[in-house]
């Protein structure tokens, strides 16, 4: 699956820090902007199989689930 984020990039001497649009608490800092974005996508990663679990976990036993492929 392909996905496409925005990253939003800012210095803040020496420090590079990102948060990303489209997933609300997505964050990443680094020396670098290699780093920082490295950073920026381990944070959105993470956030979005967090709530894929809990979403999951939520569902009755008996809910179908379908794999819908975006992009």
């Amino acid at each position: 699956m392909h996905n496409e984020f925005t990253a939003i990039v800012e210095r803040d001497d020496p420090w590079y820090i990102s948060y990303c649009a489209e997933v609300p608490g997505a964050n990443g800092q680094g020396k670098s902007r290699e780093e920082c974005l490295s950073d920026l996508r381990e944070a959105i990663a993470l956030i979005l199989e967090h709530r894929r679990e809990e979403s999951l976990r939520a569902l009755p036993p008996d809910t179908g689930q379908e794999l819908v492929v975006v992009g």
